[in-house]
């Protein structure tokens, strides 16, 4: 799937408040973008009324998970590793990329996309060589975006100004009275997860590295994981990220691709508002992981964090994690190089966070 799978699998009336509210310039590339969102929107609405018909009773009267785990820290730091890796836990569940993909009709419409899926959905990630496939842990802010009529990649989908499209002002909740709707569609979203598997949810989502306390007090049994990597991988690997995925997904030539300054600003803002906000949860409901000791030690580092958040780590889950290690022995990262300069802005920005981590 090449182009608009962000947007692709949003219902009709939410892609109408989209392209509303939006500006798009229609050239060939934009106009079979329209065209494959509206028909795609058409099938999501219908699977969407199958699926209220068929549930909406049982899941008015389901269980609510109050206790998910939320993997947090900025893109590029290695969520996506530490998110498959806690997906091998038999007592966990985590969204999937069909799920996170048609979010209004998973419970009902998964043979009829299966083998769309399996056609359409490349093997790889278009950033880098993770694998991806329809069952495979996925960030589940696509299906925020999808479901509430709010999210920041609105932005990256239609750009409103020139530049990081995370710096357009939009905050990462919607005020006033939207922003209990938007809690209501994301706490429907994990009751359905719940209803479907009957286990904890772990969350990947960098976005909700803004939303902690809002999190907190919708789900009261919460966990949270933060995630960090030295900056000087974290900053070019996102600004590599933003450029694919903006290139095949927006519909306006409003955008750029974002500077380096700006991406070091705001990976300043996120490591700061994460320290800031953690201070309204409770005790040992956060712990922070580097993806450096991560990668090294796996199963050491993710025991020791599942300690201290009070989950049981089995050796069930010990063995899952050296088979995963093992058939993925092969896999290579991006590699970037910084100029002179660049790391010296890294360093002077973002001083205090890589003292804290031990990254000088």
């Amino acid at each position: 799937m090449k182009d608009s799978y962000l947007t692709a699998g949003i219902k009709l009336e939410q892609l109408f408040r989209l392209l509303s509210r939006n500006h798009i310039t229609y050239s060939p590339r934009t106009i079979f973008r329209l065209v494959f969102l509206l028909q795609s929107a058409c099938w999501s609405s219908f699977f969407s009324w199958i699926e209220n018909v068929r549930f909406a009773k049982k899941l008015k009267n389901a269980s609510f998970p109050d206790n998910p785990i939320f993997i947090i820290g900025h893109w590029r730091t290695g969520s996506t590793f530490l998110h498959q890796l806690m997906s091998l836990d038999t007592e966990l569940c985590a969204p999937t990329l069909f799920q996170v993909a048609v979010p209004d009709s998973f419970l009902v419409s998964y043979r009829y996309y299966r083998p769309i899926f399996n056609h359409v959905v490349s093997e790889h990630r278009p950033m880098d060589q993770v694998k991806i496939g329809m069952n495979e842990p996925q960030e589940d802010e696509y299906a925020f975006y999808r479901i509430t009529n709010y999210s920041p990649l609105e932005n990256l989908v239609f750009p409103k100004t020139s530049g990081y499209f995370l710096n357009h002002g939009s905050p990462f909740l919607p005020q006033g009275e939207h922003l209990n709707q938007w809690k209501s569609d994301v706490k429907h979203f994990f009751t359905k997860l719940f209803f479907m598997t009957g286990k904890r949810i772990v969350s990947k989502n960098p976005f909700n590295s803004f939303r902690i306390k809002t999190l907190h007090e919708m789900f009261p049994n919460a966990k949270f994981i933060n995630i960090v990597r030295h900056p000087n991988s974290v900053v070019p690997s996102t600004m590599h990220m933003w450029k694919i995925l903006g290139k095949q997904n927006s519909m306006n030539t409003m955008g750029a691709d974002p500077e380096f300054s700006e991406v070091v600003a705001f990976l300043k803002n996120l490591v700061e508002t994460v320290e800031m906000e953690r201070e309204h949860l409770p005790p040992h409901s956060m712990v922070n992981i580097r993806f450096e000791n991560l990668e090294a030690s796996p199963v050491e580092e993710l025991k020791s964090a599942y300690h201290y958040l009070g989950l049981p780590f089995s050796g069930q889950l010990k063995t899952r994690i050296n088979t995963f290690m093992q058939q993925n022995a092969s896999f290579r990262k991006n590699a970037f190089v910084l100029t002179s300069e660049e790391k010296e802005i890294i360093a002077r920005e973002l001083k205090t966070h890589m003292q804290s981590y031990q990254y000088v």
